[in-house]
């Protein structure tokens, strides 16, 4: 095993911890993209190019976008960008009441 692909299996299983310990969804999905391009590039190691295709096309590029339609269906996405307009609101208030 070469020192590229014990990076690429230590990236992997750092991927797969970080993305059950998270706790926004769609940091969860970028993740979970970063996931099945690694795993891509493993099979490409392996000499298995078919199955790195299918993991690339399939695990990144079709699920992930299912996933990112089901966000904005449920409005997840702009939950997220509310709570952040909001916060940045409240930090704008409390700068203008100090001056």
């Amino acid at each position: 095993m070469t020192l590229f692909q014990c990076i690429l299996l230590g990236f992997l299983v750092v991927c797969a911890i970080s993305v059950s310990f998270s706790k926004n969804l769609l940091n969860s999905i970028l993740i979970y993209m970063s996931y099945s391009l690694v795993m891509s590039m493993i099979w490409v190691c392996l000499e298995s190019p078919d199955l790195a295709i299918t993991e690339a096309a399939v695990g990144a590029g079709v699920t992930s976008l299912l996933f990112f339609a089901t966000l904005k269906k449920i409005h997840a996405i702009q939950i997220e960008e509310e709570k952040d307009a909001l916060a940045k609101d409240i930090v704008g208030k409390k700068d203008d009441g100090n001056e």
